[in-house]
């Protein structure tokens, strides 16, 4: 039962062609076809028109009297009948959109359910089936098995008889004049879906509410039906498939380990029917497709979550990438800054193609460590569509791209190459007990492959059955298990999404997910690495990494945040727990991921350093963020050649100074393009002192910062 605009529904019946599928427009051209091949004429628009929603000795009344009493109307349906299926048995029931999602809900809102159809029981079972919706339905009453035709009341009389529901409770949903009558007349609540021909007003009058879409009901039944909330973590996903196809531009830790989860969990009614992944790693690519599926492992919990309907793309594919933006409905983008600019023209053609074979709406969510990402992306967009189409083209395009700022509440990472090798080895084992290849046919010599390609191959055969492989599970994602993913309001898409927290203002918790984590993060982990351990929950067993995160978080950065924020005081202590807890129980997070790309993290207004502006702002001592870019610089002079480029370019200006620190921190030089915000030399001295006393300090043996607070360095 749900309540609708002020009526108590219990039960809905709805009308089959045109509206829930969209077959009055097929049923138009072969009906025009059999009358062309029988007649020598085709129907006429007016004819055709005018029947719609009618039964068939109606139809046949007003075909013969557009046409003449000796029009062979039975023949010219029965033809009609057989071109219909034809196509049908082809291509598939054309589903209107937002059907599937529409009845998930009224399911699942405990409403029984009946269709009410003119068309025969022979094509509307077959239809029905076809479409794999008659499993929704509870019964089926059809045009011949009715006395009287729409628009007369009988055929949703006897459907809401038969479900033992009074019509005043029954949604009654339909497309046409005739079928909206019929409904009205038999007293239920009509609910009009426009199709090719809207009604008359008056009688449009009649309906309860009245949609130009079904996506358009959609929206105002969601807000009727029970909110499911956050789906818990080791949650199904839907088992029901819809139309959509959505996008994963960047497959790596969080394209696939996360943002697939929250577009697989959809509205937690359906589910998109496909997920398309763009990654420029060929084992990556080669690997899913060969099982068919793959897995994200929580550890905390020891849950492994199966992703499937997954199509992996190759990035440097350019017309895949942008079929990709023309077929999705809603595309995650985790790309580095650098690779956006680099792929900002095949999006631009994406878009551009998306916008002249379909007009539809397209929502990116933008996922990029940089406040302001979204119109970061939307800017470099936009400059390679000025170059591709007119200004007013640019301008629709753009108005049709809906650039979402998101923020990521997990901690992901993707297991190595080395360690997916081994996975593929050990299932090899398993899967054909042997890892030796097959022995080559006398005579002939074999090629050498890459192993990872000899073990694909044993997989290959066998990706398309669901049970050959469906205890070999691949696990290519290692992930915390926080669920939602913040977005900025302004998608009503999103608004549907299970797992996002749509909020007015996305830039606070950017800034406070920021500064609380990424900072801290890195510090944790060069810390944790100086020190000797591999991974950051190995290091935190260490009880100088573990203070050293305690003082970060609890007396620096968090206590600035609330300062900052006090309205915000709760969303700073929970993201500052949840940090600390996953710190702890990331044994599988390794400390030169994490802390990878340090120059990027010792930017003037980034991560450590603007956090220790924001203390001084606030007169909060900070001495461990000072320590935490000293260990920025030791951490990249430590770092082997030929690993992490940005820590080579802080040995080679380390070196060429003689040694100095103060030549890492103040650099002004290129840096992607552009030149590298760095300290001033004069106005920031007190804190680039304080950084290279702390420097000193670890050269000689590492050692944390004071327990006892020190004065922040002042930059002014």
């Amino acid at each position: 039962m749900i309540f609708f605009h002020g009526k108590t529904i219990h039960s809905a019946i709805f009308d089959m062609d045109g509206t829930m599928f969209d077959t009055e427009r097929l049923r138009f051209k072969t009906l025009k076809q059999a009358s062309l091949e029988i007649f020598g004429q085709a129907l006429s628009e007016q004819t055709l028109i005018g029947s719609l929603g009618l039964s068939a000795k109606k139809a046949e009344a007003l075909a013969k009297a557009h046409h003449g009493e000796h029009f062979p109307y039975a023949d010219i349906r029965q033809r009609a009948d057989e071109l219909e299926l034809e196509y049908v048995r082809s291509h598939g029931v054309p589903i209107k959109a937002g059907l599937l999602e529409v009845l998930e809900r009224l399911r699942k809102s405990g409403l029984t359910l009946a269709v009410a159809t003119s068309s025969r029981r022979a094509i509307a079972e077959e239809y029905l089936i076809n479409a794999n919706v008659l499993k929704y339905f509870d019964i089926t009453v059809c045009g011949d098995e009715v006395g009287q035709g729409k628009p007369h009341p009988e055929i949703f009389q006897r459907a809401a008889r038969a479900l033992n529901c009074p019509p005043a409770q029954c949604f009654m949903v339909e497309d046409s004049e005739n079928g909206l009558l019929s409904a009205i007349r038999a007293e239920g609540q009509a609910i009009l879906i426009e199709d090719i021909k809207p009604p008359a007003t008056e009688v449009k009058a009649g309906a309860l509410k009245a949609y130009r879409s079904m996506h358009a009901f959609l929206a105002d039944l969601s807000e009727c039906v029970p909110d499911l909330g956050m789906p818990e973590l080791a949650e199904p996903f839907p088992s029901s498939l819809n139309q959509f196809r959505v996008g994963i531009h960047g497959f790596g830790a969080i394209g696939g380990g996360y943002l697939t989860q929250v577009l697989s969990h959809w509205d937690g009614y359906t589910r998109p029917c496909e997920i398309i992944a763009a990654t420029r790693s060929r084992l990556l690519r080669e690997s899913v497709t060969a099982f068919g599926r793959y897995s994200v492992r929580y550890g905390a919990t020891a849950f492994d979550q199966t992703v499937d309907n997954v199509r992996m793309i190759d990035m440097d594919d350019d017309q895949a990438v942008i079929d990709m933006y023309t077929a999705a409905e809603v595309i995650g983008m985790s790309l580095p800054e650098q690779a956006i600019a680099h792929q900002a023209k095949v999006i631009a053609q994406g878009l551009l193609q998306r916008f002249e074979r379909r007009g539809r709406e397209l929502t990116l969510l933008i996922v990029l460590n940089k406040i302001g990402g979204a119109a970061f992306v939307r800017r470099q967009v936009q400059a390679q569509l000025a170059l591709l189409c007119p200004p007013g083209i640019c301008q629709q395009v753009l108005k049709k791209t809906h650039f979402a700022e998101t923020v990521v509440s997990r901690i992901v990472c993707k297991i190595s190459n080395e360690a997916l090798v081994r996975q593929l080895r050990i299932k090899s084992q398993i899967f054909r007990n042997s890892l030796e290849d097959e022995p080559a046919a006398p005579g002939k010599t074999t090629t050498p492959v890459p192993e990872y390609e000899r073990l694909i191959g044993h997989f290959r055969p066998f990706a398309q059955s669901s049970s050959a492989l469906s205890q070999l599970h691949l696990v290519l994602f290692n992930s915390e298990p926080d669920m939602p993913l913040y977005v900025e309001r302004g998608s009503p898409l999103l608004e549907r999404l299970r797992q996002v927290r749509t909020v007015a203002d996305i830039t606070q918790i950017q800034v406070i997910k920021n500064r609380l984590w990424n900072g801290p993060h890195a510090i944790i982990a060069w810390y944790a690495s100086v020190l000797g351990h591999a991974w950051v929950g190995q290091g935190m067993g260490d009880a100088r990494v573990s203070a050293l995160a305690e003082r970060l978080i609890h007396q620096e950065v968090a206590p600035a945040l609330v300062a900052e924020y006090p309205h915000m005081a709760e969303v700073v202590r929970s993201f500052a727990s949840t940090f600390l807890e996953r710190c702890k129980t990331s044994f599988k997070d390794p400390c030169a991921r994490v802390g990878r790309d340090p120059l990027r993290k010792l930017q003037r207004h980034e991560r450590i350093l603007s956090s220790i502006d924001l203390a001084r702002k606030h007169a909060i001592q900070a001495p461990a963020l000072a320590f935490g870019a000293a260990l920025a610089i030791h951490h990249a002079l430590r770092c082997p050649a030929g690993k992490d480029r940005e820590a080579q370019r802080i040995k080679q200006l380390y070196q060429a100074s003689g040694e100095r620190v103060e030549a890492v921190l103040t650099y002004s030089g290129d840096y992607n393009g552009k030149p590298y915000p760095g300290l001033d030399p004069i106005a920031d001295k007190p804190l680039i002192d304080a950084i290279a006393a702390s420097f000193q300090r670890l050269q000689q043996g590492v050692e944390p910062p004071r327990t006892r607070a020190q004065p922040v360095p002042s930059t002014a």
